[in-house]
């Protein structure tokens, strides 16, 4: 299998958005109900905003192909703590998630995070999430703090913020 990481285009929203979907309603039911996972794709993941943050400078987006097949994308961005990047979104498809493209992603982000200059990266993860917490803990990020995040539409996101420094 050939493995390649490229940065996301336009014409990659919709499998995008695509692969989004089948990550959640792999990851969440349990954690979050139904009507919680379909509000977070129509707000996250919708192919209209995914292109406005594709537009967005200070936003990368980078896919995992396989063959030439979608199997894991991430974004990243800068945040308004300085040294500070924040692994905002990474889903690796099912089907592939033993392949080790969740670290491989996570190591571009962290190339990326040092040639901007910084020195942290950031990320929230639902506390429930058991198998995301224990990938990121062996990706070297630890628990900073929990917090509750008011989503809207009476969803409130239970959340670790969890840290990884860099050396």
């Amino acid at each position: 299998m050939t493995l390649q990481i490229s940065p996301v285009t336009d014409a990659d929203v919709e499998a995008i958005a695509a692969l989004a979907r089948i990550v959640w309603q792999d990851t969440y039911p349990g954690i979050i109900t139904q009507a919680q996972i379909d509000f977070m794709l129509k707000q996250r993941y919708d192919p209209r905003l995914l292109l406005g943050e594709l537009a967005m400078p200070e936003v990368w987006w980078d896919k995992a192909t396989l063959d030439g097949d979608l199997a894991a994308f991430a974004s990243s961005l800068l945040t308004a703590t300085p040294g500070e990047m924040k692994l905002d979104k990474i889903y690796v498809d099912p089907a592939q998630q033993r392949l080790g493209l969740g670290g491989r992603l996570i190591g571009h982000v962290v190339q990326r995070a040092l040639a901007q200059g910084c020195n942290t990266i950031i990320l929230a993860v639902n506390k429930r999430n058991e198998r995301a917490i224990a990938a990121y803990r062996k990706h070297g990020f630890v628990v900073r703090q929990a917090v509750c995040v008011d989503i809207g539409n009476d969803f409130v996101m239970d959340d670790f913020i969890m840290a990884r420094l860099l050396r």
